[in-house]
């Protein structure tokens, strides 16, 4: 792996850009015969001129009103269009095979942010020499796989990203027990026809994915009305054996990636740059948390200046 720091003539070059008003407009678009719904962010009152692009996603649970649309709007104040979406299972898009819903599937979500770019290209507005993808924490994962060995994505951008494997998986859940029993208990689920739970609660709450608070608890950030705050466990098997930390040799693209040492497994960062050979940008940021990257104005800002960076370079 070749690693370009992050200089700060480049960071202030992309922060002194003109700052656009943002206009949107709904989509929809299928995938694997299920109807997404997307959204595009334009400049607004955009002439119609083709932009560079960028596929924006969020953390799991998420739907796009949370951080992809906090992001897309970012991207779209330092000239691109920006396009995020709610996974199959999520939000106001279709079911994922047999009705099911609210399963953190890496998998299917990989799937339908290939379909995205796919339906991207297709847009009037989109510059299609010029398409990116921006994932964000769990996320992050999905988008690596979605660009590996896609022709339509130039460069690929992580914030915050949570690259997992096996030993950060025990490490995290509890152990080599802590994981078997939650594979235990996804496929007692998925038998079952699903079990469905709160996804965020209050520190502390019994039966909830999230018993932390913070920003899917608290209603002036992640708690919004859009948010669908469930987790099927019938996921936790898909989700507890995939590592995209160990499968950098996948991609070829120009990456960019901006984290923290005070956000999650940072330990997953590094491990994914061991394994990558081609060229890597990294920005570490000081005290900066996972939920931080998600909404805090100054953390977003550094953040997206340093995507926004990357993608014109």
């Amino acid at each position: 792996m070749k690693t370009i720091p992050l200089t700060t003539a480049i960071i202030l070059m992309a922060s002194t850009a003109a700052f656009a008003q943002v206009e949107t407009r709904t989509m929809t678009f299928e995938n694997e015969g299920a109807t997404l719904s997307g959204t595009l962010y334009l400049p607004e009152g955009h002439d119609g001129s083709k932009l560079p692009a960028v596929v924006v996603t969020g953390a799991w649970t998420s739907v796009e009103e949370q951080m992809p649309a906090v992001y897309a709007e970012q991207m779209v104040e330092r000239g691109f269009a920006a396009f995020t979406f709610d996974f199959r299972g999520w939000g106001k898009s279709g079911d994922l095979p047999q009705s099911v819903r609210f399963v953190e599937s890496p998998e299917a979500k990989t799937s339908d942010i290939r379909a995205a770019f796919a339906f991207i290209a297709t847009l009037p507005e989109v510059d299609i020499s010029r398409i990116n993808g921006l994932g964000i924490c769990a996320s992050a994962g999905y988008m690596i796989d979605a660009v590996a060995g896609n022709d339509r994505v130039g460069r690929i951008g992580l914030v915050a990203p949570w690259l997992q494997n096996q030993e950060i998986v025990s490490a995290v859940y509890g152990g080599d027990d802590g994981v078997k029993g939650l594979i235990e208990m996804s496929r007692a689920a998925e038998a079952a026809g699903g079990q469905i739970i709160p996804a965020a609660g209050p520190e502390g709450a019994e039966g909830v994915l999230m018993p932390i608070g913070g920003y899917y608890y608290e209603e002036d950030r992640g708690a919004i009305p859009a948010y669908d705050n469930k987790w099927n466990n019938a996921g936790w098997e898909g989700w507890l054996t995939y590592y995209p930390a160990d499968h950098a040799e996948r991609l070829t693209q120009p990456l960019a990636i901006v984290h923290s040492e005070a956000a999650a497994i940072p330990q997953g960062v590094r491990t994914f740059l061991e394994g990558f050979t081609g060229v890597a940008t990294l920005q570490w940021l000081e005290d900066v948390t996972q939920f931080d990257f998600y909404d805090n104005p100054d953390d977003v800002t550094r953040a997206a200046d340093s995507m926004a960076a990357h993608f014109n370079d």
